[in-house]
C-alpha cells in the first residue's frame, strides 16, 4: 500500500507512549525534588534537637554554679583567676549529665563594689563581689553541637 503524506500526518500510533513517558519523567522529578526536600528537613530538625540540648546543657552548668558556693565563695576572689568547673585542675573535663549531654565552664572573679541601690545591703559594712561565669554545654558527640552561656552575677559579702 502506498503512503501519501497525508497518511502519515494523520498517523497517530505511539503517541500515547510518547505522553505516558513524558508524564512519568516529570512524577520522576517532582519524587526526587520532594525527596531531597524531606531529608534536608529530618537534617535542619536533628541539628536544631541537638543544639537545644546543648543548650540545655549549658543551662545545667549555670545550675551547677548556683549549687556549688565554692566557685564563688570567698576563695575564689583573685581577679583573672577563673575556677574551672567540674574539676579546677583539668578544665577540659566536662560533667557528664547523660549520654547525650555534658557541660563544662568557669567562674572568675572580676571585682567589688557597694551592693546595689534597693538590695538591703549597707554600703559601708558590705561589699557587693562581681562575677562572671562562661557555661559551656555539649549535645550528643557525633553531632558537635556545643552552646556557650556567659553571664554575670554578684554575691553580698565582706
Amino acid at each position: 500500500m502506498l503512503t501519501t503524506f497525508k497518511d502519515t500526518i494523520n498517523n497517530e500510533d505511539g503517541f500515547l507512549i510518547a505522553i505516558a513517558m513524558l508524564m512519568l519523567a516529570l512524577v520522576t522529578v517532582i519524587g526526587i525534588a520532594a525527596t531531597t526536600t524531606s531529608e534536608t528537613e529530618l537534617r535542619i530538625a536533628g541539628n536544631e534537637k541537638f543544639h537545644k540540648l546543648a543548650f540545655y546543657a549549658a543551662e545545667a552548668a549555670r545550675g551547677y554554679v548556683q549549687e556549688n558556693p565554692t566557685l564563688y565563695g570567698g576563695d575564689n576572689t583573685t581577679a583573672g583567676a577563673p575556677l574551672c568547673f567540674p574539676d579546677n585542675d583539668d578544665s577540659s573535663q566536662k560533667y557528664p549529665i547523660d549520654s547525650t549531654q555534658s557541660f563544662k565552664g568557669e567562674v572568675e572573679y572580676i571585682d567589688f563594689t557597694v551592693p546595689p541601690r534597693g538590695s538591703g545591703y549597707g554600703a559601708g559594712k558590705f561589699k557587693a563581689h562581681r562575677y562572671t561565669m562562661a557555661c559551656y554545654g555539649y549535645g550528643p558527640s557525633n553531632s558537635n553541637a556545643e552552646t556557650q552561656i556567659e553571664a554575670g552575677f554578684y554575691r553580698i559579702g565582706f
